[in-house]
């Protein structure tokens, strides 16, 4: 899982870059003239728009969950496959992120406006140290390389603006994923694969949590003469 998690984080990272780098010029200017029409919120009904939509995504989970059924045994591939489609149901009815959605969602939004290609690589290591990853491929080091590669050729700071110089960048960074050995039309198949041992690792959190239960049930007096259940048997819907 781990060397998944590192390819897919690196590869959403690259291409996350690319994207949003490529995009900086006239694109960014018409997002912030999309938000200048906006009408002014208060705060407090600002708290209320955000808890309203908390509230209306949690029930929408809590109605897949009430519908579907989970057979908690991880070590079967059927039932790991299942609850990741249950999974997968949830965050498309709730309107909810998967992993790669929300690194690609992070990146855009804390670097939207950054007018230099150096301040915005910056502010990725930024956001990857305050989210806890540790970037042991060395991902930013070969990153900044490129751009100081590429500022060193053209003598001067790279603007995202300059879409001509720009593509020599996003040219180096081609060169890093072949490096490191990523292909963009792999990412699915990777991710693929972590989504199914995340699952996994989810479905024997929640069997650690059932079987904890039922032991500290089993320990009081009125249940000692009872015998604790198989936890693949248990329907989770029953206890919604």
């Amino acid at each position: 899982m781990a060397l998944a998690a590192r390819l897919v984080s690196c590869s959403r990272q690259l291409y996350s870059a690319q994207a949003a780098l490529a995009n900086g010029g006239v694109s960014q200017v018409r997002s912030y003239a999309k938000e200048a029409d906006r009408p002014p919120v208060s705060g407090d009904d600002l708290l209320k728009g955000i808890f309203f939509e908390v509230k209306k995504k949690f029930e929408t989970a809590l109605g897949v969950l009430k519908k579907e059924k989970i057979t908690i045994d991880p070590d079967d591939p059927t039932a790991v496959a299942g609850y990741a489609q249950v999974m997968r149901t949830v965050r498309e009815k709730a309107g909810l992120l998967s992993d790669s959605q929300r690194i690609k969602y992070t990146i855009e939004t804390f670097t939207k406006g950054i007018p230099d290609a150096r301040s915005y690589l910056n502010t990725l290591q930024e956001i990857r140290k305050k989210s806890g990853l540790i970037d042991d491929l060395g991902v930013e080091a070969l990153m900044m390389e490129a751009l100081e590669k590429v500022e060193k050729d053209i003598k001067k700071p790279l603007l995202r603006s300059d879409k001509k110089n720009m593509a020599l960048l996003v040219a180096e960074f081609d060169k890093i994923n072949k490096k490191l050995g990523i292909r963009k039309e792999d990412l699915p198949k990777i991710e693929e694969e972590l989504e199914m041992q995340i699952a996994k690792s989810e479905l024997s959190e929640i069997k650690k949590e059932c079987v904890e239960a039922m032991e500290g049930q089993l320990k009081r007096e009125e249940f000692k003469d009872e015998v604790m259940p198989d936890v693949r048997k248990l329907d989770i819907r029953n206890f919604l």
